[in-house]
Order: C-alpha cells, then structure tokens, then sequence
C-alpha cells in the first residue's frame, strides 16, 4: 500500500490525530444581536468566534467506521422527492447515521444553523446559480461553521466558508492586520464558488471535489491513484483519508436533504432569521466606525456586524473605503460626513534589529526621520546591535466626529450640529404638510425620504421616516478670575476629553457675563465642579523597549519625576510592571 505524505489542508482539516474536532459542528457561544453573529469587538479589538466543540465527535468516528457506504434503498423508496436536489443524493448507512443523529442528539445544533441559514442562503443560491454550480452546495457553509461568518477552526480556517489565509488569498481574499475578508459573506462566498469550481473541474465528481475541499486536492488526487477509483466511497473505505474527510460526504449529504424538507424531518418551529440589508456608502479611510454610527444614529454593533470583515474599530487608513450601514441610513451619513474630521496623533511601533539592520534603513522602512527615531530611543549615535529593541515614532490620523470650535469671550461653544432620524406615525387628519410643519422640513424632503410619489396617498398609522438636527455634546468653560487659576486648568484637562460637559462658575462677579451676585453656594458649587473635573492617577504598563527616558518623553515629564513618583532608586524599568506618570 502505497504511504501518502501530510499535505496542507486548503480549508478546514481539523487536526484529527490531535484533537478529533471538525469545523463541521460549531456551539453557538458567541455574541449575538438580533439574532446574527458579531464578530468585532466594539472597542477596536478583534473579537473572534471559537469553532463550536463537537462533543460527539468520537463518537460519531467510531459509529461510521462499522457503517456501510453501499446505498441502502433509492429516494423513491424512501419517500423522498429526488426534484428538490441538484447535489447527488444517496441513502445509506453512513446518511441515515447523520439523518438520525441531527433529529436527535445533534437537534439543536443544526436547528441553530436552519435558523441562521435564511440569513445566507438566498445570497448564496443565487451566485451558485449563477455560476452554474448545484444550489445545495449552500449547506456546506452549515456543515463547515454553522453560518457563523465570525467561526474559527483548530486550524485557523475561518468564515461561512472556512478558509485558511493561503487558500483565501489565492482566491482574491484580503487578509491583512485591517481586513480579514473571509468574515465578509459576500466575497466569502465567490472564493468558495471560485475554489469549488476548480475542484470539480479538476476530479469531474461533486463527491470528489467537496472531499477536496475538506482535505486537500493533492490528497483526493493521490487516493485516485493508488487505488485507480474515482469512486468516493470506495476511496472513503481505505486509509488514504482521514476518518475526519470520511464523514464530511455523509454528512453533508444528511445536512442537504433535512435543509431541503425541514419540516418532514420535525423542524417546524424555526424561528428564521431575515438577510441583512444595507446600503454602501464611502468614508475616508481611518474613519472610526464609533464616529459614523453617531453620525448615522445606529448602534456600534449592528455597524461592525454589517462590516464584519474589518478587524479594528476603524476602516484602514489608505485610500476611502466602501462601508455598509443599514438601510435608509445612507442619505443621513452622507448629510453628516463632513463632520467628520482627521485627528493625528503619535503611535510607537518596536522593531527588533536584525543582523545587517542599519538605522538608515530602518528609517526609510517605516517611513520616519533619523532625528525622531535618535530621539525616541535616546540615542546619541547611529550604531546598532542586533537584538536591540527600539521605539519607530509614526503619526496616523483617524476621522472621528468634528468638535467644538473654541470657546469665545462670549462664553458660547458652537456645537457641531448633525441630522437623526426620527419615526413618525400619521394620525388621522394629519397630511405631509402639517408634518413637514411640525419638524420644520419641506414636504419634498418628507416625500424623498419615504420614497412617496404622491403626497395624497398616504393613510393613518403609515410610519414616515424625519431627518432632524441635533447637536453633539459640547464643552463649555466659563471665564474665570486669577484667583480660580488651579480650577480653571483643571476644567481645561476636563474640556479635551470627547463629549465632556464642564460649567465652572466664576469665581468673582465682574467676570460673569451676569448680573447676579457670587453667593456662597454658588463658591461651594464651583469648588465641587473643579474637584470633579481633577484628572485620575495615569499609570502606564511598561512595554518590550520602554525606558525611562523614552517614557518620561512620551508623557511629557523628566525621569528625575518619574523616579520620585514611584520612588525609584535609579532608571531601571521590567517590562510588565506599572508606571505611575502622572498623579491625580
């Protein structure tokens, strides 16, 4: 018998001599909101979804090694219409193992992935169709993640479609530190019709080729040749295949034809999940997704869901980038997106010099002057030595929601105003134009925004949907006299932090633009706001790199301060302790 080698598994091989999980069974521990999976964190963060555990997966190994591949009975038999699929469909023992096992045990596992299929499968069918591929490959995104576009494997596949970052890019998807394009359902889906068509025009079999899928063709072609069949089942009876790949057939099989006839099979209460729907709308690129959900009034999550490809709380920050949000929120982005504006600031990446690194190149590498990266590491020459860890001072930029003007002598902040909508239901004698009056809008718009063509037939209880202004929080600081100094500074640290709302009384009459007299409560009150508007202890964790000096510089202090602060004996710092840089 002919020894195969180990080769690289395209999508999801599951690691079988070391952990006997597939990533054709998935838990549904994951956040969920309306039903759909997120996938990204809120705070910026990459949130992943862990494959789901397949508890039964010993022992549904060792139930089909004792099972027959040869068919059992035809459809007809069986009582099963054959016009339903366009995938060849077969009843045996390994089938009907499945059939049983996802009407028992597995019942509420595959009623989870039913449900989450409606949200998928009519986007799915359709490109299938297109591409003139069987419409029931749809159910192997099921038996691959469950429809969790946010799962990962063992094997770090992810996705509907369980890709692994090789396979994924040679089928056109973008992995990189902002994007990972397998979450995205869409372009997901043309990758695995794009690979799904090449394993089929490659082994002329759709049992084959779906093997392959799970395996890898080099695998699938070697099988073919030792054993001079093209015969899956005859194949899935030798070694030549994991006991993983084995069942990946049966199973889908059994997923396709209960997906097809759910309610012959007792699924009957199924709570079905809707698609999606979205508009697409260009933003700068680092536009922070927090920003353009306030500008669109949405909540973050339900934006990062729809763009749950993007792995930070912003969209890459080269060129503009084609953002999702949901339907009928388009226009209010679009009204909105001047708002938003760029805030640089200075991030510190570590590179770790190698041998032949020279400060030169390191400069032109990341793009940063000799001088900023002599003085972030406080050196005073240009020599290296490999191992040697130093700090690469960058400036990014990120678009985030305009803020106030400064405020004038006056002591009147110009917020920055931006449009929310709002629903209104018609009552009965009401008409778009004492609507339109009562939000101070124009009847034109009212009938734009609700896509109405005559403005005569509208009828009670109809839901219109109004764009009005509002305004973002703002900052106020009132001036104040000598004798407040400490307080006034203390409100000016308050008033950069975003959307915080600081009134500090003036502390003598003439300095109020009011008449009325400084009375003691109103002393106490202002002492009250100062103390609240008093900054919080800063501590900082000490990083692979950091020393005293460069973290003295980073915060604006000396090393002399920060030694007293945290009565230090000299400028030692261990990486993983906490600093305290500033005190409150």
């Amino acid at each position: 018998m002919k020894i195969l080698p180990v080769l690289l598994t395209p999508c999801c091989i599951a690691l079988l001599c070391l952990s006997l999980t597939s990533c054709s069974s998935h838990n549904s521990k994951f956040a969920t909101r309306n039903g759909h999976q997120i996938g990204s964190g809120i705070n910026g963060e990459d949130e992943i979804s862990a494959s789901e555990p397949e508890e039964s997966a010993n022992e549904e190994l060792a139930a089909l090694k004792g099972l027959s591949a040869e068919q059992r009975m035809t459809l007809e038999q069986a009582g099963i219409d054959a016009s339903k699929y366009d995938f060849p469909i077969v009843l045996n023992d390994q089938v009907q193992y499945y059939l049983d096992l996802f009407q028992g045990k597995q019942r509420n596992y595959y009623a989870r992935w039913l449900a989450r299929s409606t949200a998928y499968r009519p986007h799915i069918e359709a490109e299938l169709k297109k591409a003139g591929l069987p419409r029931d490959l749809v159910f192997l995104a099921m038996i691959e993640s469950g429809y969790n576009p946010s799962a990962y494997s063992p094997a770090n596949a992810c996705g509907l479609w369980q890709f692994i970052a090789g396979t994924g890019r040679t089928y056109g998807l973008t992995i990189d530190p902002w994007i990972d394009e397998r979450r995205e359902p869409v372009k997901a889906t043309q990758a695995a019709i794009g690979y799904l068509s090449k394993l089929h025009r490659q082994f002329d079999n759709w049992y084959l080729a779906v093997a392959a899928y799970n395996t890898g063709e080099g695998r699938i072609a070697d099988a073919i040749e030792t054993y001079n069949t093209k015969d899956f089942w005859a194949i899935s009876d030798t070694e030549s295949l994991y006991m993983e790949t084995k069942r990946y057939v049966p199973k889908l099989i059994a997923a396709i034809i209960i997906g097809r006839d759910p309610e012959r099979y007792g699924f009957t209460d199924i709570k079905y999940q809707a698609p999606e729907r979205y508009e697409q709308i260009s933003v700068p690129g680092g536009s922070s997704l927090a920003a353009v959900a306030e500008l669109a009034n949405i909540d973050l999550k339900e934006l990062r869901t729809l763009n749950n490809e993007l792995r930070k709380n912003q969209t890459p920050p080269d060129g503009r980038y084609t953002l999702r949000v949901p339907l009928g929120t388009k226009e209010l982005v679009a009204a909105n997106i001047h708002n938003l504006k760029p805030v640089s600031h200075t991030v510190y990446a570590t590179h770790t010099v190698k041998r032949g690194d020279t400060l030169t190149a390191i400069c032109q590498r990341y793009h940063v002057s000799m001088t900023n990266i002599l003085k972030a590491n406080n050196l005073r020459s240009a020599g290296l030595r490999t191992g040697q860890r130093l700090q690469i001072p960058t400036t990014t930029s990120q678009y985030v929601v305009a803020k106030q003007d400064a405020p004038s002598r006056s002591n009147q902040a110009r917020a920055t105003t931006i449009q929310q909508s709002v629903k209104h239901q018609l009552k009965s004698k009401e008409t778009l134009a004492s609507v339109a009056r009562k939000y101070g809008v124009s009847i034109k718009d009212l009938m734009r925004w609700n896509k109405i063509s005559n403005q005569n037939k509208i009828r009670q209880g109809q839901q219109l949907a109004v764009f009005v202004t509002r305004q973002v929080p703002t900052v106020t600081v009132a001036r104040a006299s000598q004798g407040s100094k400490k307080a006034v500074a203390a409100a000016s640290k308050a008033a950069a932090a975003p959307k915080a709302t600081v009134v500090l009384a003036a502390a003598k009459k003439k300095n109020v633009a009011s008449s009325s007299p400084i009375t003691p409560a109103k002393k106490k009150a202002a002492v009250v706001v100062a103390k609240a508007a008093v900054p919080q202890p800063t501590w900082y964790t000490i990083k692979n790199g950091d020393t005293l000096s460069t973290i003295a510089r980073r915060f604006n202090t000396s090393t002399t301060d920060l030694r007293k602060l945290n009565k230090l004996s000299d400028n030692t710092v261990r990486t993983g302790n906490k600093l305290l840089v500033k005190k409150s």
